[in-house]
């Protein structure tokens, strides 16, 4: 039974969780139609027209920053004991690499776990990492070696 627009919307346009082309329905990367539709997601959300609102961005990335809070506390649980703006770098590594990328820089987790934030540092700007992003290794290797917001 329906009972309500909400309830309504969501059996007609259907609820997904991952974006999808209007012109068949199928996970975006899936689609095989000529004529692309416009990407969409959520209960019908036209994202290549509506796209997100800013209280929306930031509901996401609130939702996101928990999440890889969450991965890094579980992975490496010695960064609970680290002070936020280190510990918010490694969330930021998570972000960038995911946890499983971060795990392959042993000697940078290494030092962080010693608090030998000089020599994180240093690992952090000559990981592979350092390749792809330059400009923001570089901030959060500042930041982790010198405790502050970058």
């Amino acid at each position: 039974m329906i009972a309500s627009l909400k309830d309504q919307l969501i059996r007609d346009e259907e609820l997904r969780q991952k974006p999808y082309l209007d012109c068949c329905g199928r996970y975006w990367r899936d689609c095989t139609c000529q004529k692309k539709g416009k990407l969409t997601g959520g209960v019908g959300r036209n994202l290549d027209d509506v796209g997100f609102s800013l209280q929306e961005i930031y509901v996401l990335l609130t939702n996101d920053i928990n999440a890889a809070t969450v991965a890094v506390e579980a992975n490496f649980p010695w960064a609970m004991e680290l002070d936020d703006v280190r510990k918010g770098a490694m969330v930021n590594l998570t972000f960038n690499l995911g946890v499983r990328g971060l795990s392959g820089f042993a000697k940078f987790l290494a030092a962080m776990k010693s608090g030998d934030w000089k020599t994180a540092k240093e690992e952090l700007i000559d990981s592979a990492a350092d390749h792809e992003e330059p400009a923001r290794i570089s901030r959060l290797a500042l930041q982790i070696e010198s405790g502050f917001w970058q």
